[in-house]
C-alpha cells in the first residue's frame, strides 16, 4: 500500500498562499475575520509552519492585520485609508488601461463581452464573491494587455487589501443590476477613445467605494 505524498513545506505554503490570498481578494471572507493557524492547517491539509509563512506574507501585503497580541484577521479599513486605495486605483488603472488601448483588438473585446455577462449573472443572483471575482477578471484581461508587471502587481495588491471591505461594499449597496462602467469601458475600446476610456475606469474603481466611505 502506497503512503500518500506529503508536499515540501515550500510547496505547501505556495498553494496555501494562492488559495488565501484568491480568497481575501475575491471577498470570500469578511472584514475583521479572525483566522487561525489550526484551522487554515486543517482546511488545507498542512502543517501550521507552512500556515505561518503563509500568514506573513500576506501581512506584509497588507491582506492581514497582526495584532500586538498575535491575533491574526482580515483588515477592518477606515475611512482615510478606503479613499488613499481608491485614489490608487484612481491614478494606476486608467493608466493600465490607457496603454492597453493600443492593442485590444476584437478578441480582448469579445472576452470582456463575456467576463461581463458574467458579472451580471451575478448581480442577478446576488453573489457577492461572484460579482467581485468576475469584476477583478474583467479589469485584470484588459490590463494585461499593458505589458506593465509593475503597475499590475500594485493593483493586485491594492485589490487584495480591498477585497473584504468589498464585499462589505456590495452588501450596503444591494444592487440589482451590474454598474453601467463596464459597457462604457467596451465601448470606449471600440471607438480608439482614450480620454473617454480613462474616465470610466476611474469613474469604475472609485465610485462604490466613495459610497462606503461616505
Amino acid at each position: 500500500m502506497h503512503k500518500p505524498v506529503r508536499l515540501p513545506e515550500t510547496a505547501a505554503h505556495e498553494r496555501i498562499y494562492r488559495a488565501l490570498r484568491l480568497q481575501i481578494m475575491h471577498g470570500e471572507l469578511a472584514p475583521g475575520q479572525a483566522l487561525t493557524l489550526r484551522g487554515l492547517g486543517k482546511a488545507h491539509g498542512v502543517s501550521m509552519t507552512p500556515a505561518r509563512e503563509a500568514l506573513r506574507r500576506l501581512a506584509a501585503e497588507g491582506a492581514l492585520s497582526l495584532s500586538a497580541s498575535g491575533r491574526v484577521g482580515t483588515p477592518e479599513l477606515s475611512n482615510e485609508r478606503i479613499e488613499e486605495l481608491a485614489m490608487l486605483r484612481a491614478l494606476i488603472e486608467p493608466e493600465l488601461a490607457s496603454r492597453a488601448l493600443p492593442r485590444a483588438h476584437m478578441a480582448l473585446i469579445e472576452r470582456l463581452q463575456t467576463i461581463n455577462m458574467a458579472n451580471a449573472e451575478a448581480v442577478v443572483k446576488q453573489d457577492a464573491v461572484g460579482y467581485i471575482r468576475t469584476n477583478l477578471e474583467f479589469h485584470r484581461t484588459l490590463y494585461l494587455r499593458a505589458q506593465a508587471p509593475a503597475m499590475l502587481a500594485i493593483v493586485e495588491t491594492v485589490w487584495l487589501q480591498l477585497g473584504p471591505t468589498m464585499r462589505a461594499l456590495y452588501g450596503k449597496l444591494r444592487r440589482s443590476e451590474a454598474p453601467p462602467h463596464h459597457r462604457i469601458i467596451i465601448a470606449a475600446l471600440k471607438a480608439g477613445d482614450e480620454p473617454g476610456l480613462r474616465l470610466a475606469v476611474r469613474t469604475d474603481v472609485t465610485q462604490g467605494l466613495r459610497h462606503l466611505a461616505a
